[in-house]
């Protein structure tokens, strides 16, 4: 990648038996750590930050801001407030990071509070850790695939807690830090609810929290759909040069995106689908550090048609601030034998369905597809269970009730990461929903009014005009008006039904024959549905990159002829 942090508990000595010093455009060595990082954006306000000091060194990498009112770089005041706070320092930062510190013989490493950038360490055995799990994975000296992980990517999408699918290396768990020979957890996200007006209070936050952002050098450029998040940017910032939405100029999506873009006097750009939508070399997969799956990274195709030095998105405004991982109730009309959505929290939710759902779990067969004795479970069904409750229990030492133990599974899954990943390494990219005052307000406002009625209520008191143009799958206001009309479109005849913002990616897997280019001899995986072959290659595809070798048999590790 581009753009990497890479670290060994040790000295410099150690550091160069795993990597060269010449990788990096900065080395910093103290007592007990040694760091190397890389970032083209190292003099950019606000962005990766170093400082350095007799009795030891900060580094801050990704965008980074300090607390309002200080005027030196978050690396500096990090280091001096490490000095006297120790580890509860690092609550006074703001952004999307990775840090480093050493003081005084003392070392740690951590991330920003939701782990949008995500740090992975190994044992080799001197403690390695960074950025990039396939850079360290080749420090590992035989590394070995992690059937659990290997089974949970390719049945959900992901790998949930610390799990990766190399079994000696493992991710930095959730709000935590990480030390020569120890983990301690941190206490930044932790659910506590209070009363206050969750919607004046939310817009004042979006306001300041896209405020920081705007002043970033070079020509800026949005990836834009049609829907609430991206819209919200554009409008506070005081200037964008270029709006890009993936799809055809006669969609609907792209037609509200470019009235939306318009309104706001901001060039639109379409960015047509082409063959490389699913493309699957390892330029793409590595995005995916072996962890998620690359079906995310929707712009691979057409990322040398984006020209903009600066890219903002919209990603996980939603996950945050509209609970897209809170279930609702519904009521079901036996007249047409369809549950309709309610305004109010499902009093008994099925987590194990909601979660599948949600993050496209495939259990149509009759065991899982990998074989992993550590799994105790006959069933994919049973997987489904066992997985979800493990990591949903997990979930009440930091929240207060099942919902925001729903709600935290899925922030700390991010199943979506990979698409700001690539971003990141790509351009200079500002990630909005990782600022500290929208996540306190997530950890502050109770479930129930993290929904779509609260979110658009700030966004009216941020631009009254914000939905001149309705999303054209949400003509209504009403979440409930909406879904009723969904229906209607799909049962009447003569009328269209909503479009989704999304390619067809099945009908581009098979216009691309990629059953061929990908599993030929394998008629049992391509009977599989098109995402989990998807998720079969990225597997495959990551493993062969990380570890350097093209596997003889590479979809060994799926079971052969799995029972449908």
């Amino acid at each position: 990648m581009k753009t990497e942090l890479f670290g060994v508990f040790g000295d410099r000595e150690q550091f160069a038996r795993f990597r060269s010093p010449a990788e990096f455009d900065r080395l910093l060595g103290g007592e007990s750590v040694t760091v190397g990082i890389r970032d083209p954006h190292l003099d950019v306000p606000n962005r990766t930050s170093v400082h350095r000091a007799p009795d030891g060194f900060c580094v801050v990498w990704g965008e980074v801001f300090a607390p309002e009112g200080v005027e030196r770089p978050a690396s500096t005041w990090l280091f001096d407030r490490y000095a006297t706070e120790g580890n509860d320092a690092v609550e006074g930062l703001n952004g999307s990071y990775v840090g480093v510190i050493e003081c005084d013989g003392d070392s740690l490493v951590f991330t920003d509070p939701i782990h949008s950038r995500e740090c992975f360490y190994t044992d080799t055995p001197v403690r390695c850790f960074g950025t990039d799990t396939a850079e360290l994975t080749r420090v590992i000296p035989s590394p070995t695939l992690d059937c659990r992980g290997l089974c949970e990517f390719v049945h959900f999408g992901l790998t949930f807690g610390e799990t990766t699918t190399i079994e000696q290396l493992r991710r930095l768990p959730f709000d935590s830090c990480l030390f020569p020979d120890a983990i301690e957890p941190l206490s930044r996200f932790v659910y506590e609810p209070r009363s206050f007006d969750y919607t004046e209070e939310l817009a004042a936050r979006l306001e300041r929290a896209i405020d920081r952002r705007a002043a970033y050098p070079g020509t800026s450029g949005m990836l834009m759909s049609a829907g609430f998040d991206s819209r919200v940017l554009l409008a506070r910032l005081p200037e964008v040069d270029v709006c890009y939405t993936l799809g055809t100029p006669r969609t609907p999506e792209v037609r509200v995106a470019r009235k939306v873009a318009s309104q706001y006097g901001t060039r639109h750009e379409t960015l047509l689908v082409n063959e490389s939508y699913l493309a699957v070399d390892p330029d793409i997969v590595q995005y995916t550090n072996g962890i998620r799956e690359s079906v995310h990274i929707h712009h691979r195709g057409n990322t040398a048609e984006i020209t903009a030095d600066v890219i903002y998105h919209g990603l996980f405004l939603d996950t945050l601030l509209r609970g897209r991982f809170v279930p609702h109730d519904t009521v079901h009309l036996d007249v047409i034998d369809r549950d309709f959505p309610l305004p109010r929290l499902d009093p008994d939710p099925d987590i194990d369905r909601h979660f599948a759902s949600k993050f496209g779990f495939y259990g149509d067969t009759d065991r899982p597809l990998i074989d992993c004795p550590e799994i105790d479970a006959d069933t994919s069904e049973q997987f489904l269970k066992d997985t979800i409750a493990r990591h949903y229990k997990r979930g009440f030492d930091r929240a207060d009730s099942r919902y925001n133990a729903m709600a935290l599974l899925g922030i700390k899954a991010k199943s979506a990461l990979p698409f700001k990943t690539h971003l990141a390494d790509q351009f200079l990219e500002s990630f909005v929903a990782a600022d500290s005052e929208l996540v306190d307000w997530h950890l502050t406002t109770p479930p129930e009014h993290r929904n779509d009625r609260t979110y658009q209520k700030a966004l009216r008191m941020i631009d009254p005009e914000i939905f001149r143009y309705r999303p054209p799958d949400r003509p209504h206001r009403s979440y409930q008006l909406n879904q009723m009309e969904k229906y209607l479109r799909k049962k009447l005849p003569g009328v269209s039904p909503f479009g989704t913002p999304w390619p067809d990616r099945d009908q581009i897997y098979d216009e691309n024959d990629l059953d061929t280019r990908l599993f030929a001899g394998r008629p049992d995986i391509q009977a599989l549905p098109p995402r989990i072959k998807l998720r079969i290659n990225d597997a495959r595809m990551w493993l062969e990159y990380a570890r350097g070798e093209t596997a003889e048999k590479p979809y060994d590790f799926v079971r052969s002829e799995p029972t449908l």
